[in-house]
């Protein structure tokens, strides 16, 4: 099968990655960076008990999805619609686009671009960029995708790819569980650069965590999402559970690039307005972060 990774950050490289070692033919989108280390000696993997040098395809344009069975779009949240409107042309048209991104409306978004049907997917996956073409792979690799034609056959082939995958018809509530406990760490990970362990230790920010998780459960319900009543049990657990890790936002602002806070933190800040429901410790998260990206010129497609 061929496959385009549209957006290969660490998520996409990972996938990408494994899917290549599974026998598929994968192409890498993504900056010139990547493409010229991909170019030059592979894509470099590196996992718990593995260590190679994979030779993928690279390229610059969004055109190389073309004659792509499976798309997996995993483009930063800002850049969904200026990235769908580069690959619509070039879909081809019984192509599966999977929208592997934070937040819970870049699928509808995506969809509205394409249109054409993208499938949402919660991704559970803790990877890095080391540096250009250097993916290190730190724990888990689940993917839940939304319900569609292709999604059961999907499935089947991400997880002979050695990818767990289920497809799920709660896909909406599973990403707002993930919204919600990425609303707790993202953007608190991202002011103190501590990772989760360390940074729970600190005066207030349990606190802070509980009152946005709070926050969001509020915002969901008046949606018509219910989260478990578990929500924060399972949110607190990631910092013993991943106690090393550092959020993606907290990684993209130490870079000095433009982080997804205004579909994590925002998107929750957004609905609250929306369905009357008062968001005060998401709004302040979210403009905090704000602050550093309004410094920070517009990131490139891909």
């Amino acid at each position: 099968m061929k496959i385009a990774v549209m957006g290969a950050g660490a998520v996409g490289c990972f996938f990408g990655a494994l899917l290549h070692r599974a026998g598929h033919d994968v192409v890498l989108i993504g900056r010139p960076a990547l493409v010229e280390a991909v170019r030059g000696h592979g894509l470099h993997l590196q996992m718990a008990q593995l260590d190679q040098f994979l030779p993928l395809q690279a390229e610059l344009s969004a055109e190389a999805v073309q004659d792509a069975q499976l798309v997996l779009f995993c483009v930063k949240s800002g850049q969904t619609e200026a990235a769908g409107a580069a690959m619509a042309p070039f879909l081809a048209p019984q192509a599966t686009v999977l929208c592997l991104q934070n937040g819970v409306d870049n699928a509808e978004r995506l969809t509205r671009v394409l249109q054409r049907a993208a499938i949402p997917v919660a991704v559970y996956v803790a990877a890095g960029m080391a540096g250009p073409g250097h993916v290190v792979h730190h724990g888990r690799s689940e993917l839940v995708l939304g319900p569609a034609a292709t999604s059961e056959s999907t499935a089947a082939i991400l997880s002979a790819a050695g990818i767990p995958t289920t497809v799920s018809t709660r896909i909406h509530e599973t990403l707002w569980i993930k919204l919600t406990i990425n609303c707790a760490y993202n953007a608190l990970s991202a002011l103190t650069q501590f990772p989760y362990g360390e940074m729970v230790l600190r005066p207030g920010v349990v606190a802070a965590m509980r009152a946005a998780v709070d926050e969001c459960r509020r915002v969901a319900e008046a949606a018509g999402i219910t989260l478990p009543e578990h929500i924060w049990d399972d949110t607190f657990e990631i910092s013993r559970s991943m106690a090393g890790q550092r959020s993606s936002t907290a990684l993209d602002v130490a870079r000095g690039r433009r982080s997804e806070i205004d579909f994590i933190n925002g998107h929750v800040v957004r609905e609250g307005e929306r369905l009357g429901v008062a968001t005060p410790v998401n709004g302040l998260l979210h403009g905090l972060i704000k602050i550093k990206d309004d410094r920070l010129p517009a990131t490139p497609v891909a």
